[in-house]
């Protein structure tokens, strides 16, 4: 479930359902973080038909960009265009970093301020891993928002806008599609490091470690000539995620050339990839595979090093296409590089 839009609150307001500013915040904030209100859904449906395309939380960070007062703004908000050291810095992507300095729940932002952002952060992604998210943040930052921090890019409810929140482990981002051809807004990162720096082969706890184990899967169901493609010594440097000049220097084995059964197996690979996320975003993600010709044009690697154990399961692997990078990066825990886009020419930063 995703939040719908702001008119549908208001409606509710103008039935004679009215609730107060801080209520209507901590209800939004409470659905969407995965709290158990009864009827929620209801509420944040109230006034559309049924079939209604549910919206984002884009609309919320025009509410909480309206609330910061100047002297905020100028800590946690930026231009469309800045430029930082790295260069357009709403395109950077790092596994551990802040944008800006003020953690979320410290006393930087308000009450009312730190509930729109737990909404807008959780509205990133489906219901159903709201409490794997949870984990994730509790076993490596100390809890949501602990470590977390925001930044603003534009002018929100324009149409040039980026809400990103990063911290360890994190950078998620929405942009209500201001970000030209990307996926996400752009370039994403994920990681989890469940049980220290140093995970055991099965990656106990880890809640993205089943992506790893789908990917495996079709490793296994590879033929011999398949599986001397597909295995490579040695992964590339992790950051490596900007996309190839041309499409033949993309490694690995080209999906176009496995077996029917082996396809729907990366069907499912694919599925399990961008399962956490919102329904628009992995709407996104499967138009933008569509544009470039589809999963078929896509190439999965395994890399041989880094394998945790020794027993070939492989906790390194890419999943690359002309317009498509997911690095996933096991060893020695989880980091995630997401770059996803319609168009090869697009350009990201990361380091």
């Amino acid at each position: 479930m995703e939040f719908n839009s702001l008119s549908s609150l208001q409606t509710l307001s103008s039935n004679s359902q009215q609730i107060s500013r801080r209520h209507f915040v901590r209800t939004m904030g409470a659905a969407l973080a995965g709290t158990h209100l009864l009827g929620t859904d209801r509420l944040l449906t109230a006034g559309q038909p049924e079939n209604t395309a549910q919206s984002t939380p884009e609309p919320l960070v025009k509410k909480l960009y309206e609330s910061l007062k100047p002297e905020q703004k100028s800590k946690v908000c930026f231009g469309w265009d800045h430029k930082d050291k790295h260069g357009l810095l709403r395109k950077h992507i790092q596994a551990n970093w802040n944008i800006t300095d003020p953690t979320v729940n410290s006393n930087f932002f308000t009450k009312d301020q730190q509930e729109m952002i737990e909404a807008i952060f959780f509205g990133h992604f489906d219901p159903s891993w709201h409490k794997k998210i949870r984990k994730q943040l509790q076993d490596d930052q100390g809890g949501y928002g602990e470590e977390q921090s925001i930044a603003i890019f534009g002018t929100p409810g324009t149409d040039q806008f980026q809400f990103v929140m990063t911290g360890r482990h994190t950078t998620v981002r929405c942009d209500g599609d201001s970000a030209e051809h990307l996926a996400f807004g752009g370039p994403i990162f994920y990681g989890h490091a469940a049980s220290g720096f140093n995970e055991t082969a099965n990656h106990p706890g880890n809640v993205f470690w089943e992506q790893a184990l789908k990917a495996n899967h079709v490793y296994k169901i590879l033929d011999g000539k398949q599986r001397k493609v597909a295995l490579i010594p040695q992964a590339p440097r992790e950051t490596k995620v900007q996309f190839k000049k041309s499409a033949d220097k993309i490694t690995g084995l080209k999906i176009a050339d496995m077996t029917r059964d082996q396809k729907q197996e990366m069907q499912k690979v694919l599925s399990s990839l961008i399962e956490p996320f919102r329904t628009s975003d992995q709407s996104e993600v499967r138009k933008c595979i569509k544009k470039q010709g589809g999963l078929d044009q896509c190439r999965i690697s395994f890399y041989q090093s880094g394998d945790i154990g020794n027993d070939q399961v492989w906790d390194n692997w890419r999943l690359e296409g002309p317009a498509f990078v997911w690095h996933y990066r096991g060893a020695p825990h989880v980091h995630v590089w997401v770059n996803v886009s319609d168009d090869p020419k697009t350009q990201i930063i990361s380091s």
